[in-house]
C-alpha cells in the first residue's frame, strides 16, 4: 500500500514538473513569435505570399513538439528563428544579454588532477593504449588512468582556454576484448565513450565518442579535435599534426594561411573577419613586396562568416580600382528598440562614454520623430563615397574564392570587391545571404533560461538589391567537389583559380 502511495506521489511530481517545463517553454515561444513579428525589420519582406501559410504551419508543428518534448525547448525556439534564414536572428541559452559565463577553477569533473608529465611520458613510451601525452594545435593533453575504474581521464597540460590539471574528458572503453590482471582494458582497445567536461559554471557536460587511428598514433575526439601521440621528435609530431586529415572533423576546419604560389601569384586565406585584423594586416605588411610585385592575387574566404568591416579594409585597398557609393543602414524605430536605448541610458550600460551617449541621444531623437518607421542616424549620414588614395599596378588580376559559409561582413567585403575591375569571384554556389539586417541586440526571454538576438537595422540597399536568402554568386564555377576540411593546406580549388588567373597572362 505504501509503495503504491509513494509511486503515485512520484508520478504526480514528475507530471507536474513536465507540465511546468512545457508551460515555461510555451511562454518563451509565444514571446519569440510576438517579438519577431513586431520588431524584426525583415518580417514584412520575408513573410509574404505563400510564406505566410508556411510559417503558420511551421509554428503549429513547433508547438506540438514543445508539448511532447519540453526539455528540448531551446532547440525549438531557435528553429523558429532559423526559418527566417538570418544569422543575426537567433535564440541561445542564457546567461543573458549583458552577462558572461563564469569560469571555475575546476571543471565539471569536480577536482583537478596533478600530472607528472615526464613520468607519464617515460612510463607510456612504446604503449599502444590511450594513456600517455597527446599534442595538437590547441596544446598538450595528458591521458591518465582513473584510479579505481576502467576509465581514463583527459587532463589539460597546456590546452588553450584550460588551466593545467583541469579534467577535460572522461574516456570509457566501448568494447572489452579482455581484461588484464588489474582489471584494466587490454592494449588493443581503440573506441571510447566520452564525457566532455566544462569549466563554465552552470553549463552541462556533453557526450561524444573517441577512437585511436593510424596504428594508435592519432586520438580523434569525434567532431571536436584530433591529437597526436607525443614522441621524442617534436618535428615529427608537428608534421603529423599538419598533414593528418581527421575521419571525424569538427565542421569546417579552415585556417588562416598565406604564401607565394608561383612567380606571378600570391595567396591569402582570410577565414574570418572577427578578431583577426592584426594577423591579416601583419601578413600584408610583412609580405607587401611579394604581393605588389606579382600580377595575380588569390584571396580565399571560404568559411568566413563575417565579423567587423574594418578588418578587411587593408585587404580591400590592395584590390581597389574605382570609387563607389556604400549604402548605410536604417534603424527600425519600433517601441521596443526605443525603450532598449532608453534603458541603456537609464541603467548606465551604454558603451563609448560621452561619445556613446551623444550618439545614442541623436539616434533616439530621430526615432521619436518617426515611431514605427525607419530612420537614418544623423551622425552617420545616408550614403558614403568610398575612395582610396592609390590604385596599385599589381596585383592586376584578383581571384576571390567563396562558398555558402560566407555571410555578414564577409558579404560586405564581396560587395566592395565587386566594384573593382580586377576582381573575379570563384566558387560552386552562392554565399549565405545574411547581410540585409544587422546591428543585433540581446533580450532575455520570460523564463530567463534563454535569450534571443534580433537585428535593429536594415540596409539601405533594400528593396532594390537584397542579399538575404539570395547571396552573392560566383563569376566562375569551380568544377571540383567542395572541400570543408582545409585546415592550413591548399587544395585543387586554389590551384584552379591560380591557373585561371595565370592563363590570363597569355
Amino acid at each position: 500500500m505504501k509503495k503504491s502511495f509513494f509511486f503515485a506521489i512520484s508520478m504526480l511530481l514528475c507530471c507536474s514538473y513536465s507540465f511546468s517545463q512545457q508551460s515555461s517553454c510555451m511562454t518563451d515561444f509565444d514571446f519569440v513569435v510576438a517579438k519577431v513579428k513586431s520588431d524584426y525589420p525583415g518580417y514584412d519582406v520575408k513573410i509574404r505570399g505563400e510564406k505566410v501559410a508556411e510559417l503558420a504551419l511551421f509554428e503549429q508543428e513547433l508547438r506540438k513538439k514543445i508539448v511532447l518534448y519540453p526539455d528540448s525547448c531551446g532547440l525549438y525556439l531557435d528553429e523558429y528563428c532559423r526559418f527566417f534564414r538570418d544569422h543575426h536572428l537567433k535564440v541561445r541559452r542564457n546567461p543573458g544579454p549583458d552577462r558572461e559565463w563564469v569560469q571555475g577553477d575546476t571543471s565539471s569533473y569536480g577536482k583537478n588532477i596533478a600530472v607528472d608529465t615526464n613520468e607519464l611520458f617515460s612510463g607510456t613510451a612504446g604503449l599502444k593504449t590511450i594513456e600517455g601525452l597527446w599534442v595538437s594545435g590547441w596544446g598538450e593533453l595528458a591521458v591518465v588512468k582513473d584510479q579505481g575504474s576502467r576509465n581514463y581521464l583527459g587532463v589539460s597540460v597546456s590546452m588553450a582556454h584550460w588551466k593545467p590539471g583541469q579534467v577535460m574528458f572522461e574516456f570509457s572503453p566501448e568494447g572489452q576484448s579482455g581484461l588484464n590482471n588489474n582489471s584494466h582494458p587490454q592494449a588493443n582497445d581503440t573506441a571510447f565513450n566520452v564525457i566532455e567536461h566544462t569549466t563554465w559554471k552552470g553549463a552541462k557536460t556533453s557526450k561524444t565518442r573517441a577512437s585511436l587511428h593510424l596504428n594508435r598514433h592519432i586520438l580523434e575526439i569525434h567532431d571536436q579535435m584530433f591529437l597526436v601521440r607525443k614522441t621524442s621528435s617534436a618535428r615529427n609530431d608537428i608534421a603529423l599534426i599538419r598533414s593528418y586529415s581527421p575521419l571525424y572533423p569538427n565542421g569546417g576546419n579552415i585556417y588562416f594561411t598565406y604564401g607565394i604560389l608561383s612567380d606571378s601569384t600570391f595567396f591569402i586565406r582570410a577565414n574570418s573577419f572577427d578578431g583577426f585584423k592584426d594577423q591579416l594586416e601583419k601578413t600584408i605588411r610583412g609580405h607587401w613586396n611579394d604581393i605588389v610585385s606579382r600580377p595575380n592575387l588569390v584571396i580565399d574566404i571560404r568559411g568566413n562568416g563575417g565579423g567587423q568591416d574594418d578588418e578587411w579594409q587593408m585587404l580591400f585597398s590592395l584590390i581597389y580600382t574605382t570609387p563607389y557609393f556604400s549604402k548605410g543602414v536604417e534603424w527600425y524605430a519600433c517601441e521596443d528598440n526605443i525603450k532598449a536605448y532608453e534603458d541603456d541610458i537609464k541603467n548606465g550600460t551604454l558603451r563609448g562614454g560621452e561619445e556613446g551617449l551623444k550618439w545614442t541621444n541623436a539616434l533616439l531623437a530621430e526615432m521619436k520623430k518617426n515611431p514605427g518607421g525607419y530612420v537614418v542616424h544623423p551622425m552617420m549620414g545616408k550614403d558614403e563615397m568610398v575612395k582610396e588614395d592609390t590604385v596599385y599596378k599589381y596585383p592586376r588580376r584578383v581571384g576571390i574564392i567563396i562558398n555558402e559559409g560566407n555571410g555578414s561582413s564577409a558579404e560586405q567585403f564581396l560587395l566592395a570587391a565587386k566594384t573593382s575591375n580586377k576582381v573575379t569571384l570563384f566558387g560552386d554556389t552562392h554565399t549565405a545571404g545574411v547581410l540585409d539586417y544587422s546591428n543585433s541586440i540581446p533580450i532575455d526571454l520570460p523564463s530567463g533560461k534563454y535569450y534571443m538576438r534580433y537585428p535593429m537595422t536594415r540596409s539601405r540597399r533594400l528593396p532594390d538589391n537584397p542579399i538575404d536568402n539570395i547571396g552573392i554568386s560566383p563569376d566562375v564555377i569551380i568544377p571540383y567537389p567542395p572541400n570543408y576540411q582545409l585546415f592550413d593546406k591548399l587544395d585543387v580549388w586554389v590551384e584552379f583559380v591560380k591557373d585561371w588567373l595565370e592563363a590570363g597572362e597569355k
